[in-house]
């Protein structure tokens, strides 16, 4: 398994370019972050470059792809993400479905196949992967259109590209729906990234109910070959609990 730390998540208000540094003091050779507007990406690449890691996801464009008027700007908002994707060296942007904005949910549902499928053309042409995320709306994201795996990948099918996969966050799976291990075997080619934290709690990996390192290892065995980026808040000290982290995971 090939791990990436979420600096957003995990040092959290810190300086970015501070918090590369962490990551590679903590051992790991990746990292992710949120949104891309307002940060400097050229400073970025070029502290991740001198301190040897790599960059793998981002957030696209954060809009409601449950309604129809938002498909045309998020399209385009992905097209100038392609841009900084390709500064950054990244193959992979995040999306989510945004709220429930109360209509039909056919209705919803239909909009987020529709909005996928208008942006394959610019996918196919930069040569990248969007990553659809469902989130837990019982604890993390109340009001959330898309929680489930199962919806996710319904989506996918529906819209039926290469360059759409599914971003498993395996804490937020965990709150909504549980069977983590036979969800993800089932349709583990469909899994562009995941995402990991302790639950409940959203803390480092070693805490809570789940074994990440049989989650891992099965996965692994499965032919999972992407990134797992480590997505959560730290309990105590940032830099600590990451080291403990990266040797759990590494036993």
């Amino acid at each position: 398994m090939k791990y990436s730390v979420c600096i957003d998540a995990v040092f959290q208000g810190m300086d970015s370019l501070e918090a590369l540094e962490k990551v590679k003091a903590a051992g790991f050779e990746a990292f992710e972050f949120w949104m891309w507007p307002g940060r400097d990406l050229t400073a970025l690449k070029n502290k991740a470059d001198s301190l040897g890691l790599t960059c793998v996801a981002f957030v696209g464009k954060a809009a409601a792809l449950t309604d129809p008027k938002e498909c045309d700007p998020w399209v385009e908002g992905i097209r100038e993400a392609a841009a900084a994707a390709k500064q950054m060296g990244v193959s992979c942007l995040i999306a989510t479905t945004g709220d429930d904005t109360g209509a039909v949910r056919s209705f919803q549902h239909r909009a987020v196949v529709e909005a996928l499928k208008a942006v394959v053309p610019v996918l196919e042409e930069t040569k990248l992967t969007l990553v659809l995320e469902p989130l837990n709306g019982r604890v993390d994201h109340v009001g959330t259109y898309l929680e489930s795996s199962d919806e996710g990948f319904e989506i996918l099918d529906k819209v039926g590209s290469e360059n759409v996969k599914l971003l498993f966050d395996i804490y937020h799976q965990q709150i909504t729906e549980g069977d983590i291990i036979r969800r993800m075997k089932a349709r583990i080619k469909d899994i562009g990234h995941i995402h990991s934290a302790g639950s409940p709690g959203r803390h480092e990996l070693d805490t809570g109910e789940l074994n990440y390192r049989k989650i891992f290892e099965v996965l692994d065995e499965a032919g999972y070959k992407g990134h797992s980026g480590i997505e959560y808040f730290p309990a105590a000290d940032a830099l600590a609990g990451l080291k403990r982290v990266y040797d759990y995971l590494h036993k």
